[in-house]
């Protein structure tokens, strides 16, 4: 039963996530970027400090200047930057199809600076994977939109942030992180609306639309982080491809979008390559287990 709750958490988590994507790509032709991150990030970061406070936890601790935590949040601000800015200018189901390439980024990361071993299974795994990308990409072609590199740079940003919080000292909190999270992408709205020009009065349809996905992002943090607390992590953790699965509804219903058979391939071969790596770096930790226990 664990791991039958942690997937329905899995799958809710996703499904809010790929809802508030929504929401934000439909604001976002007419409201800026940077004051889409700014009411975001207020409205998070007010959330999750409260959640703080009410578990007796300290909103902003030292730890806020250490360097893996600045880290962290250059990244958290950089990924939500590329990916918001790649949903308000290509279709929502190929911003969300490269999205799912950022497992195979932070496997990639872990080898490349952790020191982690990856065996030549998930190597060709993480290549095939970003084949994929290209697929979807398709630098050079003519179906090539040079705003989807912003997907590319959410992607190698947001690994970054996850490579971080890996390394992050164990007694910062999941809530404090997330208040960093939201906190921080204020700041990066504001830049954004000092550099690109003054922030636009929302209608009331605007203004619930952006709550709405405030509210959702917010819920889907906490969904995900009860799932990947119970049950099975290997049964667990691949139910966060059905996110793809959402945006392609939302994309093809709410926006009209019609994914041609590249982009259709290129979302298969990201999700199948993270899901082999995934597999073999479960089989790779359990192993790894087993020796340690026969020592």
């Amino acid at each position: 039963m664990e791991n039958v709750r942690g997937i329905l958490l899995m799958v809710a988590s996703m499904a809010f996530f790929a809802t508030a994507d929504m929401f934000i790509k439909q604001v976002s032709t007419r409201i800026p970027v940077g004051e889409i991150l700014l009411f975001t990030g207020l409205g998070g970061a007010t959330i999750f400090a409260l959640w703080a406070r009410r578990a007796g936890q300290a909103v902003i601790g030292r730890d806020f200047l250490s360097p893996l935590i600045l880290l962290r949040n250059a990244g958290e601000m950089l990924g939500t930057f590329g990916f918001v800015t790649a949903l308000a200018l290509t279709p929502l189901s190929s911003a969300s199809a490269i999205f799912q390439a950022t497992p195979l980024a932070v496997t990639l990361g872990a080898a490349l600076f952790m020191g982690e071993t990856v065996g030549w299974r998930r190597w060709s795994a993480i290549i095939v994977g970003f084949a994929g990308v290209l697929m979807i990409v398709r630098p050079g072609l003519e179906g090539f939109q040079p705003a989807s590199l912003y997907a590319v740079l959410a992607v190698v940003a947001l690994a970054v942030r996850d490579l971080a919080t890996r390394a992050a000292p164990r007694g910062v909190s999941s809530i404090r992180l997330g208040t960093y999270g939201f906190g921080v992408l204020v700041l990066s709205g504001a830049v954004l609306l000092a550099l690109d020009g003054p922030a636009l009065r929302p209608d009331a349809a605007e203004t619930a639309a952006m709550a709405a996905a405030m509210l959702l992002d917010v819920a889907g943090y906490y969904a995900l982080t009860l799932a990947m607390r119970m049950g099975d992590v290997s049964v667990i953790t691949p139910f966060r491809y059905v996110r793809i699965l959402f945006a392609l509804l939302f994309g093809i219903f709410v926006f009209s979008e019609r994914p041609d058979m590249p982009m259709l391939a290129g979302t298969a071969i990201i999700i199948a390559s993270g899901l082999y790596t995934f597999a073999r770096e479960h089989r790779a930790n359990a192993r790894a287990r087993r020796q340690r226990a026969g020592a």
